[in-house]
């Protein structure tokens, strides 16, 4: 709340031409909408985001991703470990499994989501190991690295050998031992996957010139709020 409290101030005693506010994503990883605690989140956004508004300033609202229950039908949090599953196979370390999950609020997510890359041994057969691991239970898709680069726009030099993406209620792990989740005290929710891509994008002004055939991102934000909305 702080936040969006300190952008209204700003704009009261600054304002500024343009001005970015950014929250946590806690309360989506804690609680589903249509719970008490998400409405009440999003009620305390909508009276700041009306006071802005009031300001006549332009707003845009969007998201840098979605978010989905990743949780059994007990709960309990889906998870697929993917360096113990290589080092079963390969033997140990001999793949590296890489999350961008890796901070350590265990409260949030468990450092789980529904993404990897992985560097193989030079010995591997990327083919091969990408077929094998698309037969497992819980996974979207397996890409090579020029597959991965081409198909989500990622840097090819900054990717392992090969993507993962697990589907909408599984995440991805790395070993067991190394995910302290007994922090959860509700089912898991996290984001990294497909099923996480779709976002709002929001203004509060008509936008009459806009061709609604464009594809839309999160970051046409910046766009939309400065040439088109009116």
């Amino acid at each position: 709340e702080f936040v969006f409290a300190a952008g209204v101030k700003l704009m009261e005693t600054k304002r500024p031409d343009v001005m970015y506010l950014s929250t946590t994503d806690y309360i989506q990883h804690k609680h589903a909408p249509g719970t008490p605690g998400a409405n009440a989140f999003y009620a305390m956004m909508d009276g700041y985001l009306g006071q802005l508004d009031a300001m006549g300033c332009v707003i845009a609202l969007t998201a840098d991703h979605g978010m989905n229950a990743k949780a059994a039908m007990d709960g309990t949090p889906d998870v697929f470990y993917l360096q113990d599953w290589f080092d079963a196979w390969l033997g140990e370390k001999a793949a590296r499994v890489i999350l961008p999950i890796t901070d350590p609020y265990v409260v949030h997510h468990g450092a789980l989501g529904s993404f990897a890359t992985v560097y193989l041994p030079p010995d591997c057969d990327v083919s091969a190991a990408c077929e094998r691991l698309a037969a497992v239970r819980g996974m979207e898709v397996v890409l090579t690295r020029e597959q991965a680069a081409e198909r989500f726009e990622l840097p090819a030099d900054r990717i392992g050998d090969i993507v993962v993406v697990s589907e909408r209620f599984t995440v991805i792990g790395t070993s067991a031992a190394r995910h302290d989740l007994t922090a959860l005290e509700v089912p898991l929710r996290s984001h990294g996957g497909i099923s996480e891509q779709r976002v709002p994008l929001i203004l509060n002004r008509p936008m009459p010139e806009l061709d609604h055939n464009r594809r839309f991102r999160n970051f046409d934000a910046f766009d939309l709020a400065l040439n088109f909305a009116q």
